[in-house]
């Protein structure tokens, strides 16, 4: 909604950002949950009673779904009261370049002058192959080219659920530039554990630093990343350009 179409058009106030629902500022926000009781009247109280200790003042049940054996989904309104100042943050971010395809491997031509060998995969028990396909597909994800259509990449699929130590293998026969793991199974952090083995296997083989290391998915951020011992992260709406811009600076900056 443009900003002449909202009730009360007046300038936020950016060092006191709260939700926005009907009117600026108004704290108006919805939560969903599942809670293990039945559905009806005493539940709906449950899911209202919750709601409030929590914090938001006014709940109301907007919404709520038997789903059998004594669970019962709900939707819940409320108003939050807490408010960040949006003027202090700051974020971890990729510090690199975005090209499109043309000029990608324009740049790993004339200044790298080689072929890249990138391989992707989803490791761990991860069998969601929709990120790293996006990325790596020769037809590519939202009017990208994925990178096995890249004439300065050797770009190699190697598929879900690959053990991270099949993949140093691979990494290490292929001669490897960089590594792109994705990971869409978090439940439990699994993700975090997997993400952290692979790195630390690599920094004990001794070859980390002849890697650009990337990772991505949805619970994925640049920081995470980086806390993790990777070189990048990217979550939802990565593209490939953005990952093999990266890449290709990276490895021109290391010299790889």
């Amino acid at each position: 909604m443009s900003k002449e179409g909202r009730v009360g058009a007046e300038e936020p106030d950016r060092t006191r950002v709260r939700p926005y629902g009907d009117t600026l500022d108004d704290g108006k926000v919805q939560t969903s949950f599942t809670l293990p009781v039945p559905c009806g009247p005493e539940g709906r109280e449950a899911a209202r009673r919750l709601v409030e200790k929590i914090g938001l003042a006014n709940p109301q049940v907007y919404h709520m779904k038997d789903l059998g054996e004594g669970y019962t989904y709900f939707i819940v309104y409320g108003e939050c009261s807490a408010t960040v100042d949006f003027t202090t943050i700051e974020v971890a971010q990729v510090e690199s370049k975005r090209m499109d395809f043309k000029e990608i491997n324009q740049f790993i031509s004339e200044k790298i002058g080689r072929k890249l060998t990138v391989l992707g995969a989803c490791t761990g028990t991860d069998a969601h192959s929709v990120g790293i396909d996006a990325i790596m597909n020769m037809k590519g994800y939202a009017g990208e080219y994925g990178l096995e259509r890249y004439p300065m990449l050797n770009a190699v699929n190697l598929g879900m659920q690959v053990k991270n130590e099949d993949l140093i293998a691979e990494a290490v026969e292929r001669g490897a530039d960089a590594l792109l793991v994705s990971q869409v199974v978090t439940q439990k952090d699994v993700h975090i554990k997997n993400l952290s083995e692979l790195t630390d296997m690599l920094e004990a083989e001794g070859i980390r630093q002849r890697l650009v290391v990337v990772c991505g998915g949805p619970r994925i951020s640049h920081e995470l990343a980086l806390e993790l011992g990777f070189d990048a992260g990217f979550g939802a709406g990565t593209t490939a350009p953005d990952v093999a811009s990266f890449v290709a600076q990276e490895v021109l900056a290391r010299g790889l």
